[in-house]
């Protein structure tokens, strides 16, 4: 099977920079998108070979050379958003002659939702989630060195801060090795608050904080109070630390990093494109 790609694994930086913009504004400047209305529902056909296709049941499926997209446990591959179909879409378009699975984060957390490989529930992604605020990478301080201290202080606080007001709880930091006390009434919040969102959107939330091992950071990225960048900054403030001290591995530090922004930038598209319930088509005729 051939793909013709227009794009590279830093597509999903990209994505992220601005969902509305890539999604939405850049659609009717975009030569090689077009809307068609085949029989069952309306598609957007994209340069190649793949293509997104609603059936009349609901939900979006992906065709691939007009086979439709199916999980590894042999499902069919339908997302609820069709944003987000859009971007599953592009990203196997964006696939040269050999297919690089591991480049496409989006495919595989739609495989997950829809294979559920762990057969965890919701509640049980909520707690795995919230018991991140055990071990949050904002709230374990160091008592030295002075110039890490300063650091974790200056960069890390303000997050913190933010969270307390925003969601109206108290959590803190700590240098003991047990970490910090959190409040069962904060983690009784943040149970509610993610329990709010979808499973689809849950799933990409989850797979977030486990990127970057802190609730705080990932609340930060979904709310849209910092981008993907500045999350990642923050939770590798450490190693950064070390590396503008000791030096840097020349390709392997580089690799981490981008890794991590794509993985990030991914989880964070995924969660808002599940919980957008508007249409593309809509969003182009309120423009």
């Amino acid at each position: 099977m051939m793909l013709i790609g227009r794009g590279c694994c830093s597509l999903l930086p990209r994505m992220w920079r601005s969902c509305q913009r890539l999604f939405y504004a850049r659609l009717p400047q975009t030569p090689w998108l077009c809307l068609t209305p085949p029989v069952g529902g309306p598609s957007l056909s994209l340069p190649g070979t793949a293509r997104t296709y609603t059936p009349p049941t609901g939900g979006f499926e992906i065709n691939l050379d007009h086979r439709k997209l199916k999980t590894p446990q042999a499902k069919l591959f339908t997302v609820p958003s069709e944003a987000l179909a859009i971007a599953v879409a592009t990203e196997w378009d964006s696939q040269q002659d050999t297919i690089k699975s591991y480049t496409m984060h989006l495919t595989t957390l739609c495989n997950t939702v829809l294979d559920n490989p762990s057969q965890r529930n919701k509640d049980q992604l909520i707690r795995a989630a919230v018991k991140f605020l055990e071990t949050d990478t904002v709230c374990y301080r160091v008592e030295e060195p002075a110039g890490l201290v300063e650091l974790q202080k200056n960069e890390w606080d303000p997050m913190i801060e933010w969270a307390e007001k925003r969601y109206n709880v108290e959590i803190g930091s700590s240098a003991s090795i047990m970490g910090p006390n959190i409040p069962a009434r904060t983690k009784d919040i943040f149970t509610s608050h993610l329990a709010s969102y979808n499973m689809w959107a849950l799933q990409g939330i989850e797979y977030v904080i486990t990127q970057l091992k802190s609730l705080i950071l990932s609340m930060g990225l979904i709310d849209r109070h910092i981008p993907v960048e500045k999350a990642v900054q923050l939770s590798r403030l450490e190693e950064e630390y070390q590396i503008q001290r000791w030096g840097n591995v020349e390709w392997a530090h580089d690799y981490d990093l981008y890794e991590l922004r794509a993985r990030t930038a991914a989880g964070t598209l995924f969660a808002h494109l599940c919980s957008e319930s508007s249409t593309v088509k809509h969003k182009l005729l309120q423009d």
